[in-house]
Parts: C-alpha cells; sequence; structure tokens
C-alpha cells in the first residue's frame, strides 16, 4: 500500500506540536478511535476505579509489510496487546498507543491503519485511551512504528501462569498453526499459492472468557507468537519444570501452510500466529473446554495435541507421523524476522 505518488503525506510538522500536528490528531486518531477517555485530549487519561487485581503489558510492533492478508500493523497491534493481557486470564480493557512515523509516508495509509486499530478495538470491547506521535526524518524510520500498552483487570483467587503446568495435565490449542507467519512471508516474498494464506490476527479475549467460565482451574494460557508453538510449549515447560510430549498428528495444520513450510524448508511449529492460544488444564477439564472452544468462531479447530509429563530435564518431544519421536527445541537464530 505504501510508495504512492501525488498523495498526502507525513511532514516534520506533523511532530512539531503545532497545528499541523493538532489537525492530524483530531483528522486521524480522534476520528477513527474516540471514546469517552480519549476525548478527554489531556496529558493522560482519568480512569474509572477497577475491581480486582490489574494486569498490564506491553509491546511494540515493527511488522513487515505493514499491510498484509488478514490485517495490517494497526490491527495487529490491537489484538497482539489483548491478547497478552487476556493470557493472564484478565479481561482487557484499556490501551496506550505510540506512533512513530516515518517523513513521507502516505496519510491515506495511516488513516487506513488508524481506521482498523479502531474497529479492532471496538471488536474487542477495549478502549484505545490515550496514545502520543512522533515523527522521524526519512530514512530514518520505515513508515510505521507502533508501541502499546494494555491494561486489564482479573479476579481475586484467579491465578494463571507459565510456572503452573503439572504432569498429566492436557495441552489444548485454538486451531491451526503457522497461519500469520506464512502470510507475511507471502507478501513480502510475492509468493503465489494455489490457495491465498491470511493472518489468523485475532483478539482471543472472548474466547478465553468462555473458557474460564467453563474451567476458572486452567493453569496456563500462553500466545505462541514469536517462535512459534516450539518456542511457547519450551518456555512453559522451563517455567513449570516439566516435559511436554505432543503428537504431530493432533497439531492443526492448513494444507496451504504445510505446502508453503515444505517448500521453503520451514518449520511449521516455529512459525509466529497471532491469533491462537495454547491451554494447559486438567485432563478431566479438557473436553469440556474442547466443546467450548469447538462452539467460538476462534477455536472451530480445536484439539488436544499432547499432555504435559514429568521430566528433570524439561524436554519438549514429539511422537511423529512415522512413529518415531523427535525433540522440539527452541528455534536458534531468527527464521522470519520483522514478523509481528
Amino acid at each position: 500500500m505504501t510508495g504512492k505518488t501525488n498523495k498526502a503525506c507525513i511532514e516534520m510538522a506533523h511532530g512539531g506540536g503545532g497545528r499541523t500536528m493538532d489537525r492530524l490528531i483530531t483528522d486521524i486518531f480522534r476520528k477513527h478511535l474516540d471514546n469517552e477517555y480519549l476525548s478527554q485530549a489531556n496529558d493522560g487519561a482519568l480512569l474509572p476505579k477497577a475491581s480486582g487485581r490489574l494486569v498490564m503489558a506491553t509491546d511494540g510492533h515493527v511488522i513487515s509489510p505493514l499491510f498484509f492478508p488478514g490485517g495490517n500493523i494497526g490491527s495487529l497491534a490491537i489484538h497482539g496487546t489483548v491478547n497478552d493481557v487476556a493470557m493472564m486470564g484478565a479481561t482487557p480493557l484499556y490501551i496506550s498507543a505510540s506512533f512513530i512515523l516515518e517523513e513521507g509516508f502516505p496519510l491515506e495509509d495511516l488513516e487506513e491503519i488508524v481506521r482498523s486499530m479502531g474497529d479492532a478495538a471496538r471488536q474487542a470491547n477495549v478502549s484505545v485511551v490515550t496514545g502520543d506521535t512522533k515523527v522521524v526524518e526519512k530514512g530514518k524510520g520505515d513508515g510505521v512504528f507502533i508501541s502499546t500498552t494494555g491494561v486489564g483487570v482479573i479476579e481475586d483467587g484467579l491465578a494463571i501462569g507459565g510456572d503452573k503446568a503439572v504432569p498429566g495435565q492436557a495441552i489444548l490449542i485454538n486451531g491451526t498453526v503457522g497461519d500469520h507467519g506464512v502470510a507475511i512471508l507471502s507478501k513480502r516474498e510475492n509468493l503465489e499459492f494455489e490457495t491465498e494464506i491470511v493472518s489468523d490476527s485475532a483478539a482471543l479475549n472472548g474466547l478465553v472468557s468462555d473458557m474460564l467460565a467453563a474451567a476458572p482451574s486452567i493453569s496456563v494460557l500462553r500466545d505462541p507468537t514469536r517462535g512459534g508453538l516450539a518456542a511457547t510449549l519450551n518456555e512453559i515447560a522451563g517455567q513449570s519444570g516439566v516435559g511436554m510430549l505432543i503428537e504431530e498428528e493432533k497439531i492443526p495444520l492448513k494444507p496451504a501452510v504445510s505446502g508453503a513450510c515444505e517448500l521453503l524448508g520451514l518449520d511449521p511449529l516455529n512459525i509466529a500466529n497471532e491469533g491462537k492460544l495454547v491451554c494447559i488444564c486438567n485432563a478431566e477439564d479438557a473436553d469440556k473446554l474442547l466443546s467450548v472452544m469447538h462452539a467460538h468462531p476462534l477455536g472451530k479447530e480445536a484439539s488436544m495435541i499432547g499432555a504435559v509429563t514429568q521430566d528433570p530435564n524439561k524436554m519438549v518431544r514429539m511422537t511423529t507421523m512415522f512413529g518415531g519421536t523427535r525433540m522440539i527445541d527452541w528455534l536458534a537464530g531468527e527464521q522470519l524476522p520483522r514478523i509481528c
């Protein structure tokens, strides 16, 4: 979308604190993100008192390309922040957003990004309540960088974290893996497949709410973003001091993603996702949770992919479709840079 000619673009004056900057904020940011807190128009947002404990998460978004099948950096910024808060078992409420804009970036593209942020926020039932905008010289940025912070509340007595997995528990995932990373790669490298691969970018707080209502004893929730499912499982195994055994045939994978990974020599377990969650729960709750997940639009392809094991070495292993077993290790280096 970027690179258009004869279009209005970001100028250094848009970050200068004067009338030009005020018009930018009014005509684009307030237009698409407005709510009762943002409209206070102060240096910060005065928010109502919340019941329960506060959860806060922060994230930076530097994805390339900025626009991709299934979304753009704006919707991704909302989804990623909402999901980070939701993975704590909290209800996301508020988001702050800071924009680094490069001189020369088309205002039309910026407005599309901010519009998609507003749409994503409203769909996730959160408000962007405060923000900041800075402009850097042409060549000193890459169009748009967005930094966000999310705040939510969690009920007293609810404790979810990566250090709470215990042997015998079930490992669930809400759908296919690798969609986001392969969608980004296909757009970045101009790859064409028989079926377009679309990012799974989505806000998961509604699904999490349904899951917690059905099984408040869930131990771990984690979204497998950078590093993919492999990194997430290894991270949890390390935090909890356990092992994990997953089954390759139980891991949902779109044929187009599988084919792209085979063609490019990539392991789908290492590829980023932006609308998936890993849930670790008591074995007796697994079927109930799967039913709840299948009933939600973001969990129709949910699957139980394995179990937590007792292992002092904290290894993640996978039984393959050929009957063998292999280690699932952390990704060495960075498979796909600038992915989120």
